[in-house]
């Protein structure tokens, strides 16, 4: 195993992606990459996978990868030249580049990519390159699966929550919104959702950097329904697992029977609960959701025993995959830096008996 002391340019040629307003996208097979990940799909692709993407302006650090075709926004930085090296490794690669010493001192700071090109990088040979990036890829694929499998249980959930027949009745009838503040230096939690927190796949995760050190705060419960009526076209809820805080743009609404929280959860994450917010929210550049008018939502009263066992069965298995999928995420990006500076010699990881683990 040997390493060589490189530029970033040496590596991997980055460029600056595609122009597409959302006035001419065509939903297609696609995927369309901007700064901050995935935001949607289109008819044609821009240019052949594989391909990493990273922000140029914008969401700054982030880092994208995708085996098949796609269009990366203008907002990005892309690569499909990899100048003789492991695709994936690439990627793993720049996540460890310190972006934010590379912004330019500009009104609108973004990445320069003839600078970033200049970042030292010492890499491996290929062998080495292809080790490293299937122990990471390992994990990365174990956590895929189980948000695609946490995807599916909700989904499910959805489904049968709402088919249920019976006596339709408003929200309210079933959930409060709960109103209970306090100083967050008296609340005494570590967990703080913001309405960016609620976004897919965060789950309620936040950074510590981004908690608040003063103010009033909504204090939530295990089993509590939140939701941002910030921009409702967005679909922001979480089914918390905890007790914890979260600021006045989140939503916090708590079953009145607490065996129902979960059968509320399925209801309320349906597009048409979200599309009925967006018929009373005010406001055009940031809409705001209407508390009072979203608990006149309809949902089925009583919903049978066979409906709420299967949701909180289904549920209480999304739960634990998705407690999972966070300890594997935390194992990955503790590993990333040590096998990506050698600290970690990666011949010495037995990626079969990983990979038995991971299954």
């Amino acid at each position: 195993m040997s390493w060589t002391q490189k530029t970033l340019g040496e590596i991997v040629n980055l460029k600056r992606g595609f122009d597409l307003p959302s006035s001419s996208r065509i939903n297609g097979p696609y995927p369309v990459f901007s700064s901050s990940g995935q935001t949607g799909t289109h008819s044609e692709a821009a240019v052949k996978g594989p391909c990493v993407v990273t922000g140029r302006y914008g969401t700054i650090g982030q880092v994208f990868f995708s085996d098949a075709a796609c269009w990366p926004l203008n907002t990005s930085l892309y690569s499909t030249e990899f100048k003789g090296n492991d695709p994936k490794f690439v990627y793993y690669l720049l996540k460890t580049i310190p972006w934010r010493d590379y912004l330019t001192a500009s009104a609108v700071p973004g990445i320069n990519r003839n600078h970033v090109h200049l970042c030292p990088v010492c890499v491996p040979d290929h062998e080495t390159q292809t080790a490293i990036s299937g122990v990471l890829g390992l994990l990365d694929n174990k956590i895929e699966l189980n948000a695609k499998l946490n995807g599916y249980l909700e989904e499910q959930c959805e489904a049968v929550a709402n088919h249920e027949k019976g006596f339709a009745v408003e929200l309210s009838s079933l959930c409060d919104l709960v109103k209970e503040k306090a100083d967050y230096n008296e609340a005494n939690f570590d967990t703080y959702v913001s309405t960016e927190s609620l976004l897919p796949g965060k789950k309620g995760r936040q950074a510590p950097s981004s908690l608040p050190q003063t103010g009033k705060v909504t204090v939530y419960k295990a089993r509590d329904i939140l939701i941002s009526n910030i921009r409702p076209y967005f679909k922001k809820i979480w089914y918390a697992d905890r007790t914890g805080t979260c600021s006045g743009d989140v939503l916090v609404f708590r079953a009145k029977q607490p065996e129902q929280s979960g059968y509320l959860y399925s209801c309320m994450r349906s597009d048409a609960f979200f599309d009925y917010i967006m018929k009373g929210a005010k406001g055009t550049k940031m809409p705001r959701g209407d508390k009072k008018q979203m608990l006149t939502y309809k949902v089925a009263s009583n919903p049978s025993g066979a409906t709420v066992d299967f949701i909180e069965s289904a549920l209480s298995q999304a739960s634990s995959s998705s407690k999972e999928k966070h300890s594997l995420a935390a194992l990955r990006d503790v590993l990333l830096p040590k096998l990506m500076s050698g600290e970690i010699d990666v011949s010495k990881v037995d990626l079969k008996q990983l990979n038995s683990h991971l299954v």
